[in-house]
């Protein structure tokens, strides 16, 4: 199946009531387990990889004693690897496994890390990648006294994540460390300010977190709009004519390295405007930059939104910080290069004589989309589909397998129909 979507105008005009954020939903509800206490957390993402976690957690609380559970994450990395570390403190053997993508996604530097605290975990099929039997820990886990650790800084935030929450429930604490440049700082950052919501404090010295023995204090929890799939309305807002968007449930405080996107839309010629539900986005310029040039580290989430804005508006874009868009979803950058081919955009690596005085790996965008019906397929990633989709604007497009956005943002397409799409099924 796929969806053909356009639009008369461009003109982008309306209200809409984002998701919740699925990075802020998915380590609420791990913080919550850990608690051992019940308490809500309100506008919880629908996105796929939450409810999955969410079921999967229920699924686990009410195995009984001596029973061995298989838990299926599917194709949410976020959910596979919070397990993970979650299992750690409970009694038990488990199968955590998920499908054939999340099997070709490495966890080995997660599990060397929990096994050197004292886990008890084997691989089932392939070294260093899913599925995992996770034995039990509740006795193996506590035989060790270490309560240090180094891991490398460029490894997946997720990864670090998973050890942070756990560590306050270790016997001794946790003193992290992390090797060489830290990799998506703002996803560690939102770790540690739930946690400190939560009761658990932490010390951060240059490349080391420290976090003491701690019990989370459960309360009542309100979790903010995801800046991920707001980024989508501000690549819609760019490419319009004519802006007057208001997008709630957005913090103008946020713990989410991706709320980034406000002041590069600004370059693109939005102006935002924060008010007690969320915020107003409004055309203030002609939404055109003849050069753009930015480093994802820390928010690699919207980099393939700035690819497809930058190749609307043949804009040329340089990229840097995208170490971890090939082990995604999918590879991102070799799906990136093969879709914008199909309107005559090129997304290519620049050799490294262009950058010899940096360690940094370049990518650049260069010409200007050329409309001709294309048919953009999706890879199984969601923000394939999301971030192809705003280039209705400029002309019909059809997006395959379009419903893998429920991974994130579920009501996309809604949304995109409620602000005056036209959405076709197509067999």
């Amino acid at each position: 199946m796929a969806y053909l979507i356009s639009k008369s105008d461009k003109i982008i005009k309306g209200e809409i009531t984002l998701n919740g954020s699925k990075s802020i939903s998915n380590r609420a509800l791990i913080l919550r387990a850990l608690s051992g206490q019940e308490f809500s957390i309100k506008r919880i993402s629908t996105s796929k990889d939450t409810t999955t976690l969410e079921k999967l957690l229920v699924e686990f609380a009410a195995q009984k004693e001596g029973e061995r559970v298989e838990l299926n994450t599917g194709h949410a990395g976020t959910t596979f690897r919070f397990l993970t570390g979650y299992l750690g403190t409970q009694k038990g053997t488990q199968i955590l496994t998920g499908s054939d993508r999340m099997k070709q996604r490495p966890v080995g530097i997660l599990v060397e890390a929990l096994r050197a605290l004292g886990a008890d975990i084997q691989y089932l099929e392939n070294e260093g990648y899913p599925p995992l039997q996770i034995g039990e820990w509740g006795k193996n886990f506590h035989k060790t006294n270490s309560n240090t650790l180094t891991i490398s800084a460029n490894t997946s935030s997720q990864y670090i994540s998973s050890l942070l929450m756990l560590a306050p429930t270790l016997p001794n604490g946790l003193e992290l460390t992390l090797d060489g440049k830290i990799v998506s700082v703002p996803y560690i950052q939102m770790t540690l300010k739930l946690m400190e919501e939560f009761g658990i404090q932490n010390n951060w010295k240059g490349n080391t977190i420290s976090i003491a023995p701690q019990k989370y204090q459960g309360k009542d929890f309100v979790v903010e709009a995801d800046w991920s799939a707001a980024s989508y309305h501000f690549s819609l807002a760019i490419l319009a004519n004519e802006v007057d968007l208001q997008l709630n449930g957005l913090f103008e405080k946020s713990t989410q390295g991706d709320a980034e996107i406000v002041k590069i839309a600004e370059q693109f010629g939005i102006s935002s405007t924060f008010n007690k539900d969320g915020i107003h986005l409004k055309k203030s310029g002609n939404g055109s930059t003849k050069m753009f040039e930015y480093d994802f580290l820390e928010c690699p989430d919207i980099a393939q939104t700035l690819a497809v804005i930058c190749g609307s508006l043949g804009t040329t874009g340089l990229f840097t910080g995208l170490d971890t868009l090939s082990i995604k979803e999918t590879d991102r950058i070799a799906a990136l290069q093969n879709e914008l081919q199909k309107v005559h955009v090129f997304f290519s690596k620049l050799p490294p004589k262009f950058s010899k005085k940096s360690d940094k790996i370049f990518h650049m965008v260069e010409g200007k989309a050329v409309i001709d019906n294309p048919t953009f397929e999706t890879y199984e990633d969601h923000r394939m589909a999301m971030a192809f989709a705003p280039i209705a604007l400029l002309g019909k497009v059809k997006i395959e397998k379009p419903m893998v956005v429920v991974k994130s943002y579920p009501n996309f397409y809604n949304d995109l129909e409620q602000l005056g799409f036209l959405i076709e099924e197509r067999k």
